[in-house]
């Protein structure tokens, strides 16, 4: 049985979505990546 298909506009806003999606999910991890460094800096200078 062939799956259902979608149209083209359908397809690509599908896609805008998860790109959305995906982006913020990357920016979520780029602010705790910088959040982590500058935690470790900090410990850093205190213990010099």
């Amino acid at each position: 049985m062939r799956p259902n298909r979608i149209s083209f506009e359908e397809l690509v806003d599908q896609n805008k979505k998860q790109l959305l999606a995906d982006q913020q999910a990357l920016d979520k991890i780029d602010a705790q990546v910088d959040e982590k460094m500058l935690k470790n800096t900090d410990k850093n200078k205190t213990l010099n």
